[in-house]
């Protein structure tokens, strides 16, 4: 029976579990292609630990990241619905609850966001 997300454990099972889906993916995977993983999976853990668990460790600007990227690599809607096909078949596969489901949710909303700020800053 799948439990919900509540560890820090069962966060950074979700982001490397993600990534391993979502990296081989012909649409979405060079993006990752270049990424010191060594360095990016911690921080990707504590952004969702900060969304998901209320941890205050995480230091950033996503979006400033993802607009700074897309001006080398263009991004378009479709790459953010493919990311967040990925998210939520990561969440479904290991996780059932409220937890789980906000994670979804907050991943639809960071999507829709991005996609959209990232398309503005483009234009």
């Amino acid at each position: 029976m799948k439990h919900d997300i509540s560890t820090i454990d069962d966060i950074d099972l979700l982001v490397r579990s993600f990534y391993q889906r979502a990296r081989p993916d012909e649409s979405i995977g060079h993006f990752f292609a270049n990424l010191d993983w060594d360095h990016h999976i911690p921080r990707i853990v504590s952004f969702w630990r900060m969304v998901l668990l209320g941890d205050r460790e995480f230091q950033g600007d996503p979006m400033t990241a993802h607009i700074q990227l897309a001006r080398e690599r263009p991004m378009a809607k479709a790459h953010f619905e493919r990311w967040l096909m990925h998210w939520e078949a990561t969440v479904n596969d290991l996780f059932a609850g409220p937890k789980a489901d906000e994670a979804k949710q907050r991943a639809r909303t960071i999507a829709a966001v991005m996609a959209h700020k990232v398309s503005a800053s483009s234009s």
